[in-house]
């Protein structure tokens, strides 16, 4: 492949981003990398002159994010999921029947550079799986006889499949049209907004207090009292931050996906409701690198509504309401999901999680107060707001009020995104699904991610609340529940979970950085090198440890949570027949 730069090309996003700061660094890297399929050195340093930012900062922010390539690539990139919800479906089959019609390993570049192949981290469509993006276009359910429909393109693409009931947040997802704003009032749309504008921000702020909403995105903080943190803090609305988080990156989850992807105005409605309670100007998307086609709906959605009036100056007739929103394409980082780390992110460097305190609502993007709250919680938001208070009360529990999503994934009929009242048990859950295919028995289940916990079969009575999670010892973080029937391989899936947490360790901190990685070399050889030896659950129970207690952010204060659960409950996964 030929690696000469023509500039020329890149001269119309020259001056489309000249003027432009740093915060413009991660999509004008995007748009560069569309033109010629990587980053060279010479468009690095066009770049780095046009936003004058240094050039080594450039190059620290290409080599940090798995979707950017400094070195030749094609432009046709397929990335195939390889983690546990893709293989507990089957995806190993398709992914030899790929590699061999491709003649490719992992990570290379076919001889005459028309396609680069890439085995990746879960791209949040387990419950499709296996499944895989050709480029832009993702697809699901793939089997060894689907490779030459999806090389071509011809493979359906997957819609959302939701379950449960009632359905508030997703009652319109798979119904309306994700790009048509005229259907999307036909469907309520903008009702809320209008509700919402009737009332002062302390009466909806106080509504959301007394709602119990806590953040559906895993750090499960009250949302009505972050709103007026950041209500209260110093600073004009122009000098403040909304953001929705949409970077939903661990492996199992998927549940904002189906919102993004068939509901986006809705998101854009609930930030605009959020603003106006809070008193903020500028509102951020941040969305994950693997979700193309959430992307590509989600600026239709607010370029439509700022059209329409719903988004800029005096938002609705409201004198001094004024909202607008941008959004940003992450690169391929699961870190960015922390919340810091996304502010790194939105401000063009690398995505290191920051020290806190100060915290967000102080001192967040751009050092500036900030309200981040993931995509199900502003949904959820909206949802009160459009029902009223007392009908979200009378669903879910006492302490925990109203519906969650859950993603089920792995031995399950129906696997999908189930929005459901709070307090349904585990069990029950799995049965709404179908239950485990062909009659086989449950072994397990991995309760909140990559990052939660397993339980063994007899544990699965426990109702889903926030309450039963914290008696029960397990988090519902964000509602991943991942089950694993008799004949799963679950010293596999530890060692799926390792490399996972190695991979997208940031490196800023020594002992998420160091530990990941010896936590993996362990799990590596007891799944596939030799099996276990004497000391490995001490070894992997002091890695633990140390990592939950001093790593600097949640990815390494959890990294071995699931792990040591599994030994805890399994210890013959790690026992050594010496």
């Amino acid at each position: 492949m030929t690696t000469s730069v023509d500039l020329t090309l890149l001269e119309p996003l020259l001056a489309q981003y000249n003027g432009r700061s740093r915060d413009a660094l991660l999509p004008f890297l995007h748009d560069a990398q569309a033109l010629y399929g990587w980053l060279p050195r010479p468009v690095q340093e066009a770049i780095s002159r046009t936003l004058r930012v240094p050039l080594a900062d450039i190059h620290g922010v290409v080599e940090f994010y798995t979707m950017f390539y400094n070195e030749p690539t094609a432009k046709r990139v397929i990335r195939v999921c390889d983690d546990m919800a893709c293989r507990l479906a089957g995806s190993a089959d398709f992914i030899e029947a790929l590699e061999t019609r491709l003649g490719l390993q992992s990570g290379q570049t076919s001889p005459n550079g028309s396609v680069t192949y890439e085995r990746v981290p879960c791209l949040g469509m387990c419950e499709h799986g296996p499944n895989a993006l050709r480029n832009d276009e993702p697809a699901g359910h793939l089997t060894p006889d689907d490779v030459n429909n999806f090389l071509v393109g011809a493979h359906p693409e997957p819609r959302i499949q939701k379950y449960g009931g009632p359905l508030l947040k997703l009652a319109r997802a798979g119904k309306v049209i994700p790009w048509s704003l005229n259907d999307y009032e036909q469907h309520g749309g903008y009702a809320t907004l209008r509700k919402a504008l009737a009332q002062t921000p302390e009466e909806i702020i106080t509504t959301l207090e007394a709602s119990k909403i806590l953040g559906r995105g895993g750090a499960m903080f009250p949302t009505g009292l972050k709103w007026r943190y950041t209500r209260s803090a110093p600073g004009t609305p122009a000098q403040k931050h909304l953001i929705a988080n949409a970077d939903e990156s661990e492996p199992g989850t998927f549940k904002d996906r189906g919102l993004l992807e068939e509901d986006p105005f809705s998101l854009v409605e609930a930030m605009t409701i959020a603003a106006y309670a809070i008193g903020v100007e500028n509102g951020w998307i941040f969305i994950r690198g693997e979700y193309p086609r959430g992307y590509r709906r989600l600026v239709t959605a607010v370029n439509l509504a700022r059209r329409a009036g719903y988004l800029g100056q005096n938002i609705l007739g409201k004198e001094g309401f004024n909202f607008d929103i941008e959004v940003r394409l992450g690169a391929g980082a699961y870190i960015c999901g922390e919340e810091t780390a996304l502010f790194e992110a939105i401000e063009g460097k690398r995505g290191f999680p920051r020290i806190k305190p100060p915290f967000p609502t102080t001192h967040g993007l751009f050092q500036q107060p900030t309200a981040i709250n993931n995509v199900e919680t502003l949904a959820a938001a909206m949802s009160v707001l459009s029902i009223g208070l007392d009908e979200w009360l009378k669903l879910g529990t006492a302490e925990s009020p109203g519906t969650k999503w859950f993603c089920l994934s792995g031995h399950v009929v129906r696997p999908g995104v189930y929005e459901l009242p709070f307090g349904l048990t585990i069990r029950e859950l799995i049965a709404m699904a179908g239950g485990v295919p062909d009659g086989k028995a449950i072994q397990a289940v991995l309760m909140g991610g990559a990052a939660g916990v397993f339980l063994p079969p007899d544990k699965l009575d426990v109702p889903l609340s926030y309450e039963s999670a914290k008696a029960n010892n397990f988090p519902l973080g964000s509602g991943v529940i991942m089950v694993f029937d008799e004949t799963a391989d679950l010293r596999h899936a530890l060692y799926q979970l390792g490399h996972f947490f190695a991979h997208e360790s940031c490196g800023k901190c020594f002992p998420c950085q160091l530990g990941t990685q010896r936590q993996l070399e362990i799990l590596e050889r007891i799944a596939h090198n030799g099996g276990p030896r004497p000391g490995d659950e001490a070894a992997l129970q002091d890695i633990g440890f140390a990592m939950t207690k001093t790593s600097l952010c949640g990815l390494g204060q959890t990294a071995a949570t699931a792990v040591l659960s599994a030994i805890n409950i399994w210890p013959e996964l790690v026992a050594s027949e010496q």
